[in-house]
């Protein structure tokens, strides 16, 4: 479970029951068997995925030589301190990944290929993460990969396991999700920067550098809340929706401390701990906000 970095298995759960929550808002219906199905296969997905990403980022080099190591950024550091071997790690990512294809394989059975199709990006990207040939966090495609597949494709993939359905309401509504967990991985890379640009891994952060790149961090916080914003004003979402800024004061302390810290290693972990919060807490109060607008304004047309 330490390995598979468990705690940080909320930015499965959030995506999750948010496209379960707009699949209900929509007049859908609401089936827990389904619903825990999907979560276990997105869960076994991204435990897969972090235990694939300690093995490879081992092969490479960066959590060896990471001094900064801690429980946000550097990896799990079992293969460094003999806990684990890298061999185990590699077998433990392929039996989540197994765990993953079986719940893929029954909500296909259940729903049809388009879950399938879903199911399989989202494994292919978790894997090519750090994998070869593609290595997307190293060539600087890790925080668009990880927003994309946290964010939109595991919210559609929810909303379509409970209606059948895909729906551009469940697309608006993961837009937030998504920012905010490609700033929890974006955030998390200002400690590395000094070990992932001693191997090559070319990600933002390492390519702007710290003065430049809390930028994107101050950027990525703006727009999940403005997306929440327009989507109320548009009468997309709910009112009861715009709960979801009152995470903002949390995100105003991450982003000074960021701002004024974004060189100090040690001082920029405030900054990952509170970034995870956000997401956390956005994604929680969105979630109660749709739950709200279909208790007390009624269903919406899918």
């Amino acid at each position: 479970m330490r390995a598979m970095r468990a705690p940080f298995f909320t930015a499965s759960f959030v995506p999750v029951s948010l496209g379960a929550a707009v699949a209900w808002y929509q007049g859908c219906g609401f089936s827990p068997l389904l619903y825990l199905v999907c979560l276990l296969g997105v869960v076994a997905v991204h435990g897969g995925t972090n235990l694939a990403n300690d093995y490879y980022d081992d092969l490479t080099g960066t959590d060896r030589i990471n001094r900064y190591r801690s429980p946000f950024n550097g990896g799990a550091g079992l293969i460094q301190e003999g806990a684990l071997t890298p061999r185990q790690v590699l077998a433990a990512a392929a039996a989540m990944y197994g765990l993953a294809l079986a719940c893929g394989l029954y909500l296909t059975w259940v729903r049809g290929w388009p879950v399938l199709a879903l199911a399989a990006v989202g494994g292919a990207s978790g894997f090519f993460y750090t994998a070869g040939p593609f290595k997307a966090s190293y060539a600087g495609w890790g925080e668009p990969l990880v927003g994309l597949n946290f964010g939109p494709l595991v919210v559609l993939g929810a909303h379509y396991v409970q209606s059948g359905h895909m729906s551009w309401l469940a697309l608006l509504a993961s837009l937030p999700v998504g920012l905010l967990i490609a700033a929890v991985l974006y955030v998390n890379q200002f400690p590395d920067i000094e070990a992932d640009s001693a191997v090559g891994k070319k990600n933002l952060v390492v390519r702007l550098g710290t003065g430049r790149a809390v930028w994107g961090y101050h950027a990525l916080l703006a727009l999940a809340y403005l997306v929440v914003i327009a989507g109320v004003a548009a009468g997309a979402l709910p009112p009861p929706a715009l709960a979801a800024l009152l995470s903002m004061p949390l995100a105003l302390r991450a982003a000074r401390n960021a701002h004024a810290h974004h060189a100090d290693p040690r001082r920029m972990v405030a900054s990952c701990a509170l970034t995870v919060g956000v997401h956390l807490t956005t994604g929680l109060l969105l979630l109660v906000g749709i739950i709200c607008g279909g208790a007390f304004l009624g269903p919406v047309p899918l």
